[in-house]
């Protein structure tokens, strides 16, 4: 009924089909991801989808602020699930909406924060942080957010 269909070479000369084709093929049904970016489709009938960039930049800046500034003595499946449920939390109604299944490229910082925050609370509470213990975990987002680096020249 929703065909995922997530074609995830790079660059997107070698994709194995585009969001277009995707899009075209399933009448607007397919979940579509890619491992680059793709340009909006509009259907037919005026509708504009948005298609989704899967991409490992989603995680891994979150899970090595949390490693490095947590002092994480080993990265658990436990945390890698708890950093990929703060990414598909950080997708909004209305990116889903828009036929997205990945969190905005634009929102990426964000999305880090959210999981650099997921996975040292995990490593809190499975001993494995020897920076903070519980009482740190209502202010990770902050403590983590301020050491951030700011581009802005």
């Amino acid at each position: 009924e929703k065909p995922f269909i997530f074609p995830l070479s790079n660059p997107n000369s070698k994709a194995e089909c585009t969001a277009e084709q995707a899009y075209m093929w399933t009448k607007g049904k397919a979940v579509f991801a890619a491992g680059s970016p793709f340009d909006p489709v509009t259907l037919e009938d005026g509708v504009t989808l948005y298609p989704s960039q899967c991409n490992n930049m989603f995680l891994f800046p979150g899970i090595g602020l949390a490693a490095s500034m947590a002092k994480i003595t080993q990265i658990t499946d436990n945390m890698l699930y708890e950093a990929s449920m703060a990414v598909a939390n950080a997708v909004t109604h209305e990116d889903r909406e828009q036929g997205r299944v990945y969190p905005q490229v634009k929102n990426i910082r964000e999305v880090s924060l959210q999981v650099a925050v997921a996975v040292a609370t995990a490593a809190i509470k499975e001993g494995r942080s020897r920076e903070f213990n519980e009482e740190h975990i209502p202010r990770l987002s902050t403590i983590f957010s301020d050491k951030m680096y700011q581009p802005m020249y």
